[in-house]
């Protein structure tokens, strides 16, 4: 994978973005693990995206304020509300990297059934709580329902000064995305996001547990701390999704089908 295809993905897209949104006091927690381990979770037509031969798994814990479809206003008690992703990174045969979701949790019924019915995304609605205290940003999240347990929790806090992730660097190599894949039960989907490069800064993270990951049925390294970085804020922007291709391999593993 070249510095030059994850620039390109990183230019802003043609076209008019569908959906605006604000991303704040984000949270990137990573892991590495075996490539071996996760591959099998993938649909056929992608490829994991390495760093020096290691595979990431990444739990990003956020808050979203003004969702809106573009141009219009943001809907009063639906555009505001806290958010939860599971990912790894991946490629479409050396070009086109960008995120795999294992699931996304939301406090929010109608983001996880808008984004289920329009970008085919694993979204579940879970009961979040989002506060800034003196001693970091207090996120717990569980999933609703009663299927399988996948409850996350942790206090995370930026450590020094935040700036844009250099390319080439393993920073802008985890943070920097901007294309989404999706299996729908049929097809591969994409779908382009852009917004200004992260304010990014190294972080701590304390009192964590997470099942979000033996949920997906991920196994992550036991006694390994994350890598952690930490954003303030961004503006996005969001744009329909594509077909990529309509007979991939085969279907990824991991997570429930419904949402709840």
């Amino acid at each position: 994978m070249t510095e030059t295809e994850r620039l390109r993905v990183r230019q802003r897209p043609d076209g008019i973005a569908v959906m605006r949104q604000r991303w704040l006091s984000l949270g990137f927690l990573h892991w590495a693990v075996d490539p071996a381990a996760l591959a099998p979770l993938l649909p056929g037509d992608l490829q994991l995206d390495t760093w020096e031969g290691r595979a990431y798994v990444g739990i990003v814990p956020f808050t979203v304020r003004g969702s809106r479809p573009a141009f219009l206003p943001p809907l009063p008690g639906t555009a505001d509300f806290h958010e939860l992703n599971l990912r790894t990174y991946v490629h479409r045969r050396g070009r086109a990297p960008g995120v795999w979701f294992f699931s996304l949790d939301a406090a929010s019924r109608l983001a996880v059934w808008g984004a289920r019915r329009v970008y085919k995304l694993p979204y579940f609605a879970a009961d979040i709580t989002m506060a800034r205290r003196p001693s970091g940003i207090a996120f717990a999240s569980r999933r609703r329902g009663g299927g399988t347990r996948a409850s996350f929790a942790c206090r995370y806090w930026p450590t020094a000064p935040a700036r844009a992730a250099t390319p080439g660097t393993l920073e802008f190599f985890l943070a920097e995305r901007y294309l989404l894949y999706a299996w729908d039960g049929r097809a591969l989907r994409s779908a382009r996001v852009w917004h200004a490069p992260y304010p990014l800064a190294p972080a701590r993270a304390e009192d964590l547990t997470e099942e979000l990951a033996s949920a997906s049925r991920i196994i992550l390294p036991a006694y390994d701390q994350p890598l952690v970085h930490y954003a303030s804020e961004v503006d996005v922007h969001i744009y329909r999704p594509t077909v990529v291709t309509a007979q991939p391999a085969l279907p990824p593993r991991g997570g429930d089908d419904a949402a709840r």
